[in-house]
């Protein structure tokens, strides 16, 4: 019976992962507020595997680094990037890290949450859809966007008024919600081949 429990009873592992690397940058106020947001959705296990930590240019395959970076990405059932755009686009270490793998990307959902000047970071995730699609993800319509991210953010890294953000948010993971169980049995059922 347990494959007919509703999507909210189905456990799945979500991936957030923190795009930016630079110095004093804003991705863990944002990160932060994501995660509890995601981790009061009580069948997400919430991975955070924040990029500075990860150090992508370090990465070879065969070490124990990489081997652990590539496992927990292979883990998940569904992702969501944080990223910041920088001069219409996202992050180089992002894109190393995502180029660092391959088959672990494949068939699973992959959500964003951006920031940046007006435009909220949209043209880096606009960029971003392409690449995942070229990695055979499904990349969804949601995302949480946030325009000049120092006003929405008071001193203490909580939004001064939450509620738009945490509407916009629920509806990015109900939909890689729905992605990340329907894929998940696909992949179990016929295992994915590009």
């Amino acid at each position: 019976m347990s494959e007919h429990r509703s999507p909210s009873e189905q456990r799945h592992t979500l991936a957030v992962i923190v795009g930016s690397t630079r110095e004093g940058r804003f991705a863990p106020v944002i990160a932060n507020w994501f995660t509890r947001h995601a981790e009061t959705h009580p069948h997400l296990d919430v991975d955070v595997i924040d990029l500075d930590a990860i150090r992508p240019y370090t990465l070879r395959p065969g070490t124990e680094a990489y081997e652990s970076f590539a496992k927990r990405v292979d883990q998940a059932d569904a992702f969501v990037v944080i990223t910041p755009e920088y001069n219409h686009s996202f992050p180089a270490p992002l894109k190393h890290a995502i180029d660092l793998l391959h088959s672990q990307w494949q068939a699973k959902p992959v959500g964003f949450v951006s920031y940046g000047g007006i435009s909220g970071g949209l043209r880096a995730v606009e960029q971003l859809r392409l690449v995942f699609a070229e990695l055979h993800a499904t990349t969804v319509r949601e995302t949480v966007s946030f325009a000049l991210p120092g006003n929405p953010f008071d001193d203490r890294g909580e939004l001064r008024d939450p509620a738009p953000a945490a509407k916009a948010a629920d509806a990015l993971l109900r939909q890689l919600t729905w992605w990340a169980l329907a894929l998940r049995e696909a992949r179990l059922t016929r295992p994915y081949g590009a």
